[in-house]
C-alpha cells in the first residue's frame, strides 16, 4: 500500500506528460485559430459572402470532437477527474456539433453559432493553456484568474448560443423526420429525434445552475485563497476538468 501511495504522489510518467502537454497545446492552437477566423469573418467579410459555418466548419468538427480524448484520458487514469461528469460535459458539446450543426442546414444559420464559437474558443484557449502549463508547473496567476473569472460571461452566453442552435434545428428535424423511427417497423421501436432534442434542451434547466455554481465555488476556493491561490490552482489543474 505504501508503494501505491508513493506512486500516486509521483504522478503520471514522462510519456503521459508529453502526451497531455501536446494534446492541450494543440487544442490551444486550434481554438486560437477558430477565434481568429470568427473575428476575421466579421471584421473582413469574405468576398464570396460564404456563411460563417463554411469558414469554421472543419476546425470546429476536428477540435470539438478531439475533446472526446479527454474522456479517454480520464478513463485510462492519465487525468484525475470524474469520468461521468467529463463524459457528459464533452457529449453536450458534441451533440451541438455532430447532432445539430453538421446534420441540419438551419442550425448553422442561427445567431447561436457565432455565440458558441466565441464562447467555446475563449473558454477552451484559457482552459487548455491552463492544463498545458500546469503540466510543466508554469501557470501564471493571470491565467488562473482568467480561467476562474471568464465563466461569469462565457457560461450563460455560450449556453444561450447552444440553445439557439437547438431551437433553429427543430423545424428541419421535425419536417424531415431526421434520425427517427416510426411504428410499425422491424425493430418494433419508436424514436423521435425531435423530442430527444427537446429533452436535451430541457436538461439545461437543472444542469446549468449546477455547473455554474460549481465554477463559482471553485473560484471562491482558488482565487479567494489569497497567497495560496497559485498552489491550489496548480493542484486543481492536475485533476483535469
Amino acid at each position: 500500500m505504501a508503494g501505491a501511495k508513493s506512486s500516486d504522489k509521483r504522478g503520471p510518467g514522462l510519456a503521459v506528460k508529453v502526451w497531455l502537454f501536446s494534446y492541450n497545446f494543440l487544442q490551444v492552437l486550434g481554438w486560437s485559430y477558430l477565434l481568429y477566423q470568427l473575428v476575421n469573418y466579421y471584421t473582413n467579410p469574405p468576398a464570396s459572402k460564404a456563411p460563417l459555418w463554411d469558414i469554421v466548419k472543419l476546425g470546429v468538427i476536428v477540435f470539438q470532437n478531439a475533446a472526446f480524448l479527454e474522456v479517454i484520458n480520464v478513463g485510462l487514469g492519465f487525468v484525475k477527474s470524474n469520468l461521468i461528469i467529463t463524459f457528459f460535459q464533452v457529449m453536450s458539446r458534441l451533440i451541438v456539433v455532430d447532432g445539430l450543426l453538421i446534420v441540419t442546414p438551419t442550425a448553422p444559420e442561427s445567431i447561436g453559432l457565432p455565440l458558441c464559437i466565441l464562447c467555446w474558443s475563449i473558454a477552451e484557449i484559457t482552459r487548455y493553456l491552463y492544463y498545458a502549463l500546469n503540466i510543466i508547473d508554469a501557470v501564471p496567476y493571470a491565467l488562473v484568474w482568467c480561467r476562474y473569472t471568464f465563466f461569469w460571461v462565457l457560461y450563460p452566453v455560450g449556453i444561450t448560443g447552444e440553445l439557439l442552435c437547438y431551437y433553429a434545428a427543430q423545424s428541419y428535424v421535425q419536417e424531415h423526420n431526421l434520425f427517427s423511427l416510426s411504428l410499425p417497423n422491424k425493430l418494433n421501436i419508436a424514436f423521435s429525434y425531435h423530442y430527444f432534442l427537446i429533452f436535451m434542451m430541457l436538461l439545461y434547466i437543472p444542469l446549468f445552475p449546477q455547473m455554474f455554481m460549481h465554477m463559482v465555488h471553485q473560484r471562491r476556493k482558488i482565487i479567494g485563497g489569497g497567497g495560496a491561490a497559485k498552489s491550489e490552482a496548480s493542484a486543481k489543474g492536475k485533476k483535469g476538468r
